[in-house]
């Protein structure tokens, strides 16, 4: 598609939205609609705001929450591709599902956001940020995603938001369930869970295996099909001692093997993609008004490329110690926490390979009739970097039980990986990149209608880049001369608009994002990332079938830095459709990009044309 085509494709799509928001002002007495992709609902409990349980009218920040039977009529083969159809959320893959998958918040790069696996940070000391494409989604229960800034609650990282994600827990019975399921590209899965718990003790298991044979993703290298095999395992185990004590062991173990197209032309490249993540918690309610949480965790990335001689794994081990003070509506917090990283890269070892955080962290919350206010405050010490101290404010106001403004700004950072400054690429003297960002919104709900409209500024600085060619560095002693430097500063700015109403039988929902992620110092738009992108999304029942359709389109971007090499917009339509087949056994049928698109999200790497999907699942209730 390109660019008069685009925005022709986003102007058609954008007043689809505006009209479901007009349509929600003007539905206060309707039935109310469910969200295709947004389960909030007004008794909903959140912990990303804050890092603790919070119902979700009381939480300032833009959070969004995914669960799973949303996630299984998405369509979608990963975690990212859940969270494009989200606000806000945008997604560059070179090529299939196991490959290099990148996650942009609100147009900031993937290592701004903090990703969390049942509470259990996930980070590559090596790249920076999570590997989106080693998260299996078939144990992945419900999402959460703060956007804007959390570094005063979270430390490090958290410079354009936060993603939670949650493997399924235990529930009081005895619930079995089996899925199994075939697609296009020779593409099947299998997976199985046991959920239960009796008196004192809850559990969960699951299993999955999944494998394509992919794609060609790189159509002017070599012609292959870039396919992919899985095998994961996940575990929660929950005990109540005593009235008031919780604890739980939370467990993920996955590994991924997928082809892929190298600088070698003929070459059958391939990668290796482990992610473990180890969690310990306990939960302690000493009286109505304190209570106490510790946490410990580990969380393992390994990626390894062969034929071509590349491994590196990162582990993040963290401590935890939270106390907590309610008195009537205030609320107090006190964090200490640790944090220890370690890497290991075995094709350019560098020469420090371990560091640790400790950090301090205040909060108040406050809930006072139509207002809420949110106050926190941290301070990290780097054993090798030094200290950063963040902080943010947020405010919320009810103007009536319908109507909600709110306002907030904080201050973020993220340190510079052992890579960037250890390495062989690296220089010791790197500083932190560190954001300023404000944001204001208005929200409008009567039952599950709504509207909302964020508005935000995101500034950062010292934004960490790779300087290549001769000469570029004075240690520039790698096989590519260069190294990293603070040569960067970036500017995200937006708006971001939702909507959900409910017309006749058919629930409606959508967003449409005006974005502008720009290098502040070029004023060029930073590479691959739109300035437009709409979601609109709806589902209704017909006799005993379920059906949902989506269309999702994003505007043309620039491939380089220069604004030379421009991607042409694109479209995609969405089908789904599923019944219960027999007591206890749903089938589900999925297509995805019905009018089989050819776009590419990164120049030179395809993307899937047309795929279909039919899945069967067995789960007595």
């Amino acid at each position: 598609m390109n660019r008069s085509s685009s925005r022709a494709a986003m102007a058609a799509l954008s007043p689809v939205v505006l009209a479901g928001a007009s349509l929600c002002v003007g539905a206060a007495h309707a039935a109310p609609a469910t969200d295709a992709v947004v389960v909030a609902a007004l008794d909903a409990v959140v912990v990303s705001a804050n890092r603790t349980e919070q119902p979700i009218t009381d939480v300032v920040a833009d959070v969004t929450v995914v669960d799973r039977e949303a996630i299984d009529r998405s369509g979608a083969a990963s975690v990212a591709e859940v969270l494009a159809r989200l606000p806000g959320v945008s997604i560059v893959t070179n090529g299939g599902a196991a490959s290099t998958t990148s996650v942009f918040l609100r147009g900031a790069e993937t290592r701004f956001t903090a990703v969390f696996v049942d509470g259990v940070r996930v980070d590559s000391q090596s790249t920076g940020g999570a590997s989106w494409q080693g998260i299996p989604l078939a144990h992945i229960e419900r999402i959460e995603v703060l956007r804007g800034p959390a570094a005063a609650v979270y430390g490090s990282d958290a410079v354009a938001g936060v993603v939670q994600l949650f493997t399924r827990q235990g529930e009081e019975g005895f619930f079995p369930s089996i899925h199994a399921g075939v697609g296009t590209h020779h593409t099947q899965d299998l997976s199985a869970s046991l959920r239960g718990g009796q008196g004192t003790v809850d559990y969960s298991l699951g299993l999955a295996t999944e494998r394509s044979d992919g794609f060609n993703a790189k159509p002017t290298g070599n012609p292959d099909r870039d396919g992919y095999r899985s095998h994961s395992v996940s575990g929660r185990l929950g005990w109540k001692p005593a009235t008031g004590h919780q604890l739980n062991l939370t467990f993920l173990d996955s590994r991924q093997k997928g082809r892929y197209d190298g600088f070698t032309p003929g070459q059958d490249d391939q990668t290796v993609q482990e992610l473990r993540t180890l969690g310990l918690n306990w939960a302690a309610r000493w009286s109505e008004v304190w209570s106490t949480r510790v946490g410990l965790s580990r969380g393992t990335e390994r990626y390894e490329t062969q034929p071509s001689p590349y491994e590196t794994e990162t582990q993040v081990d963290s401590y935890w110690l939270r106390n907590e003070w309610k008195l009537g509506g205030h609320g107090f917090n006190l964090d200490l926490e640790r944090r220890e990283d370690h890497l290991t890269n075995l094709s350019t070892t560098p020469s420090l390979t371990r560091r640790s955080q400790n950090a301090l962290a205040l909060g108040y919350t406050l809930r006072a009739g139509a207002h809420t206010l949110q106050a926190n405050a941290r301070h990290d010490d780097d054993s090798e970097f030094g200290t950063h101290t963040t902080g943010s404010l947020a405010y919320g106001y009810d103007i009536s039980p319908a109507w909600r403004a709110t306002a907030s700004a904080g201050t973020s950072f993220r340190a510079p990986t052992l890579y960037q400054r250890f390495s062989i690429y690296g220089i010791p003297t790197l500083e932190a990149e560190t954001g300023r960002n404000v944001e204001a919104g208005l929200r409008w709900q009567s039952g599950q209608n709504k509207v909302g409209v964020v508005v935000y500024r995101n500034h950062v600085e010292n934004l960490i880049d790779y300087l290549s060619g001769p000469g570029s560095c004075i240690n520039g002693t790698g096989t590519y001369p260069g190294c990293y430097g603070n040569v960067g500063e970036a500017l995200y700015r937006g708006i971001t608009l939702t909507a959900a109403t409910q017309v006749g039988a058919v629930n409606l929902s959508g967003s449409v994002d005006w974005m502008d992620p720009r290098n502040a110092i070029t004023d060029k738009r930073l590479p691959r990332r739109a300035r437009r992108q709409a979601t609109l999304l709806a589902d209704t029942r017909v006799g005993g079938w379920k059906l949902g359709g989506e269309v999702q389109a994003v505007g043309s971007r620039f491939d380089d830095a220069a604004n030379r090499n421009e991607l042409g917009g694109y479209t995609l339509f969405n089908l789904s459709a599923s019944t219960e087949v027999a007591r206890d056994w749903t089938l589900l049928a999925r297509v995805n990009n019905l009018a089989n698109k050819d776009y590419q999200t990164a120049r030179g790497y395809a993307t899937a044309g047309r795929t279909f999907y039919l899945g069967l699942t067995w789960a007595p209730r």
